[in-house]
This record gives structure tokens, C-alpha cells and sequence, in this order.
């Protein structure tokens, strides 16, 4: 059985809940133990372009945590992998910043010695636990159902330190969407930023993103997005109903996050996936299930 301490983040439990619950079911299936640490907090994400050592320290606190469990850390949000995986980068240097950060540890009665291992839940999935794997688990397919997939910016860059895959030409995702039986389309605007950064500061540019991605991915004959990503969920999720609201015309697509999108393949309860949160697109993924 493998076993990793589950971090979470911040924005899933409040805005993106089913994303929490749809990896957990998912991840039951095939004998995964998630160990909750309740002594995790923020990711340092948000400081990281405000005060390094304060990102540092809220990064690698979490990180000392799980390696003092003795355990790898699985991450959902791409922005506290990239944030996790910055800082665990960084604490490979020897400086007066790392020694630092260090002694502020030791003062909490901790160490860090890069031992944890920081693992995406797309790469537990699509290298841990493997394709096949995952097919022979499959209760259902997907027929004839396009979707979009979102990588998100995080995760990709920069690629020597995420680790995660070809930041040019990524096909983890992709992959394992097609395990479920669905097709992942090619659409122009794949990679481009889904505009989430961006409000609050400039709302208008980051609708005219969101839109942009919605209309290419139409174009492409998408019928769903899929992210892994609690940001860009939200941006195609709350945000494209704002410009719906604005503009009955615009374009439109649902979405949802990869684990409900193979949860319903593997037949796990729509409840136990978090439909209520988006029950209408989850109600659509079960239409496209073959009945065979």
C-alpha cells in the first residue's frame, strides 16, 4: 500500500470541495492511504513574490512535517506544487537564507533534509499507479465525449524545477483522459494561462482569457473542460458564469476536475465525488458513459 500526506491547500476546501472528495474516492480504489497532518498550513504561494523567507518558511515547515512522518507529500493544487517544489529546490543551496530557515525550524523542534518526495495526484495517478492500472478498474468508458484539458501554469514551470512534464508538449493529462475512454482534443490556446491570476486585478483581461480558452476549445468540439487545478476550476467554473450573466451569448463550456471525471468511469456514487457542487456537468458525464 502506498502512503503520502495529503496536502490540500487552501482554495480547495473553500471554493473547489469536490476536488478533495473525488481524489480521496478515487484514490481508495487502488489502496492509497492519505494521512491528514493538521499541523499543515498555507503553502507560502501567496508571499512568494512578496517575502521570500516568508514563503520559505510556510513552504518548508510542511515539507519537515511530512518528512518527519516519514512520508511523501501528494499535492491537488497546482500552486502549492509549484510553490512546494520551489522551495525544496531552493533548500538544496547552502546560504544564509536556507541556514535561516533552518534555525527558525530547529526553534519549532524541526528539520528538513529533502527527503519527502513532492508528488502531483496527475503523476501519482499516471505513474505510480499506471494506465493499465487504471483501466482494468474501469467499470465504465466514455463514448464519444471531447474534452479540453487544462494543465495549468504551475504545474509545467518552470520544468527543471516541477519535474512534472514536457512544458512544450505535455501528454500526462492528456493520457490519462483517454484511459477513461474520453478523447482529449488539440486546441490552440492548450497551454495559455486560464486568466485566474489576473482577478482582481485586471477582471477584464482575465474574463477575455477565460473566454478565449472557452471559444478555441468549443472550436475544437470539446464538450467539457477538465482541470486539475483548483484556480483554473474556478475561473471556468465561477467566472464563466459572471459572462454568462453578462452575455447569454458568450461562449460556454462546463467543467470539472479530472478525479469525478474518472471516479464515475470507476463507478464510485456521484455523492462521493462531490456532484452537489456541480451537479448539472456531472450529470452530463454520466449520459456519456457507455451502457454496454
Amino acid at each position: 500500500m502506498m502512503r503520502y500526506s495529503l496536502f490540500i491547500g487552501c482554495r480547495i476546501p473553500s471554493h473547489v470541495p469536490q476536488y478533495e472528495s473525488a481524489a480521496r474516492t478515487v484514490l481508495e480504489k487502488f489502496m492509497v492511504d492519505l494521512i491528514d497532518m493538521e499541523q499543515f498550513s498555507c503553502c507560502g504561494h501567496p508571499m512568494r513574490s512578496v517575502d521570500k523567507e516568508a514563503f520559505l518558511l510556510s513552504a518548508v515547515r510542511n515539507l519537515a512535517l511530512s518528512e518527519d512522518a516519514g512520508l511523501d507529500m501528494l499535492v491537488l493544487c497546482n500552486c502549492c506544487f509549484g510553490a512546494l517544489k520551489k522551495a525544496a529546490d531552493i533548500m538544496k543551496e547552502d546560504g544564509p537564507v536556507q541556514e535561516g530557515i533552518r534555525g527558525k525550524l530547529r526553534e519549532m523542534g524541526l528539520a528538513y533534509d529533502g527527503k519527502t518526495r513532492i508528488r502531483h495526484y496527475l503523476s501519482l495517478l499516471h505513474d505510480e499507479i499506471g494506465i493499465e492500472a487504471l483501466k482494468e478498474k474501469l467499470e465504465k468508458t466514455y463514448s464519444n465525449l471531447n474534452v479540453a484539458v487544462q494543465y495549468g501554469c504551475h504545474v509545467l514551470r518552470p520544468s527543471p524545477v516541477t519535474q512534472f512534464d514536457d512544458p512544450v508538449n505535455p501528454c500526462v493529462f492528456d493520457s490519462l483522459v483517454s484511459a477513461t475512454g474520453a478523447s482529449s482534443v488539440d486546441w490552440i490556446n492548450k497551454l495559455e494561462c486560464c486568466g485566474a491570476p489576473l482577478m482582481g486585478v485586471n477582471d477584464q483581461l482575465s474574463m477575455e482569457l477565460s473566454m478565449n480558452k472557452a471559444k478555441e476549445a468549443i472550436r475544437a468540439e470539446a464538450g467539457l473542460f477538465c482541470t486539475s487545478c483548483p484556480y483554473c476550476q474556478i475561473q471556468f467554473d465561477t467566472v464563466q458564469e459572471m459572462i454568462a450573466g453578462e452575455n447569454p451569448a458568450a461562449a460556454y463550456l462546463p467543467s470539472v476536475v479530472f478525479p469525478q471525471l474518472l471516479g464515475l468511469a470507476l463507478g464510485c456514487a456521484p455523492e462521493s465525488l462531490g456532484a452537489e457542487y456541480n451537479r448539472p456537468e456531472m450529470n452530463m458525464l454520466a449520459s456519456y458513459l457507455d451502457k454496454e
